[in-house]
């Protein structure tokens, strides 16, 4: 999918519609290449899904292409085996400074309220100079 990042690529991310302008949802299909132990998900395609729909969430927010966005921290909490099942996530923005964004993220695959996986990440921006 042109657009996304090359890991992003390699999983196959799909952005799906978000309802609001704090949050993004983005699907990963279940296929070979996010393939960890037989019949489950990779941990790092799970952190790479959990991250890439955080960066989308932030990225819709802040709306100016030029903004860096760098992550400060990063933190995945595992709270089941991912199956080899498609797999989606939603991002919230918790807080939007001026530099900094906290935003919270959960992956699921049957059920929003059962995740997989939550991530908090922490995020330092750049916005452009305006003239």
């Amino acid at each position: 999918m042109p657009g996304l990042p090359p890991y992003a690529q390699l999983l196959r991310l799909q952005p799906v519609p978000a309802t609001d302008d704090m949050t993004a949802l983005m699907r990963m299909p279940a296929h070979d290449g996010v393939v960890g132990r037989p019949g489950f998900l990779h941990g790092g395609a799970i952190a790479g899904l959990l991250e890439f729909t955080a960066f989308a969430a932030l990225r819709a927010a802040l709306g100016e292409e030029e903004t860096v966005i760098k992550p400060i921290t990063v933190t995945v909490d595992y709270m089941r085996g991912g199956k080899l099942e498609d797999t989606t996530a939603r991002a919230e923005i918790i807080r939007l400074g001026q530099r900094i964004a906290n935003l919270e993220v959960r992956a699921w695959q049957d059920d929003e309220h059962t995740p997989i996986a939550l991530a908090r990440l922490n995020f330092l921006f750049e916005r452009p100079e305006k003239a």
